[in-house]
């Protein structure tokens, strides 16, 4: 057994997970979460428009780490993986941020491909299902992009065979469309030709069409679900590996794309980080779905685990 933490940095948030990582004379292997904590930073703040990092955003960040840190500390972490995504990629001052994560965390944060994150995401999301139930594709909306990931799973190990990852997310596609409060007719039409316009290159890239489980990872997707189940607080017990049909998607995109940014905020199950950008990503969840019913599939699987999963059995 090992004890390990996974560090997900993203656009939007960033995230922890301490676990216990057990692995079996058959080479299985099982988690067992220890602390799993998230916390909104926004670090893609403008990033679309400038081209660089916001010093508050780098700012924000920094104070999470260093909590971050010291739990890991009082935890008794072995091992740490700490990957950055899309912001960070796309920064012109990213080293200002990756000597800041050197120094507060003590190692280097990665900044990994959009296809290894996908792999990541796709480890984490599936390690619950059964096997029986593939092929899967896993989407993960992040701040700034959208990863889909079809492949096969046998109980121990994931098979990809195919991976996309696309610059279109839900800071990304609010800071671009959505700027009314709602937002307008117009908003919303520019929103959904941008999206499909760009989730088209992650289409012909996965053939999404031997999908037989569409599971959904990452904060828009469960809040979304959380939404739709009307529960009146966040709970992840109730999220996780819940079955959403994609018409009941609809009908809660719907109502959000009415709703003013204090309704939203209002919503038991919305953390306040997301009350700016969840009607961006249930658009993107909204095009995916259109997409995949007219290839059969008839309903959303939600997954409370997803990239930091899979970080975590990459230490293993």
């Amino acid at each position: 057994m090992a004890r390990v933490a996974a560090i997900d940095c993203g656009t939007n948030s960033i995230r922890l997970l301490v676990a216990d990582v057990t692995t079996s004379d058959s080479g299985e292997r099982s988690l067992r979460d220890v602390h799993r904590e998230m916390r909104v930073v926004r670090l893609g703040q403008g990033v679309d428009a400038t081209g660089e990092l916001h010093p508050d955003a780098i700012a924000r960040t920094r104070a999470a780490l260093v909590d971050y840190t010291n739990i890991l500390r009082r935890k008794g972490t072995e091992r740490v993986r700490m990957v950055a995504t899309s912001a960070t990629r796309d920064a012109a001052n990213k080293d200002r941020f990756f000597d800041m994560t050197r120094e507060v965390l003590g190692v280097e944060a990665e900044v990994i491909t959009g296809d290894e994150e996908a792999r990541l995401s796709f480890t984490g999301a599936v390690s619950d299902l059964d096997p029986g139930e593939g092929p899967f594709l896993v989407s993960d909306i992040g701040g700034g992009s959208t990863e889909l990931v079809l492949g096969a799973w046998n109980g121990v190990l994931g098979d990809v065979e195919a991976a996309r990852s696309v610059d279109i997310g839900c800071v990304r596609l609010t800071e671009r469309c959505l700027r009314g409060d709602p937002p307008t007719e117009a908003d919303v039409e520019e929103a959904v030709r941008v999206t499909r316009d760009i989730l088209a290159e992650a289409f012909e890239a996965v053939p999404t069409a031997k999908t037989n489980t569409w599971i959904g990872v990452a904060g828009t997707v469960t809040t979304l679900v959380a939404l739709t189940k009307d529960l009146p607080q966040y709970d992840p017990a109730e999220i996780h590996l819940a079955r959403i049909g994609l018409d009941r998607i609809r009908e809660t995109t719907a109502k959000l794309l009415t709703m003013s940014h204090d309704e939203r905020a209002a919503l038991g199950p919305m953390h306040p980080g997301r009350v700016d950008v969840i009607c961006g990503g249930a658009l993107i969840v909204r095009t995916l779905a259109d997409h995949l019913e007219s290839r059969g599939v008839t309903e959303l699987v939600s997954s409370e685990h997803d990239i930091l999963d899979g970080i975590a059995f990459s230490l293993a």
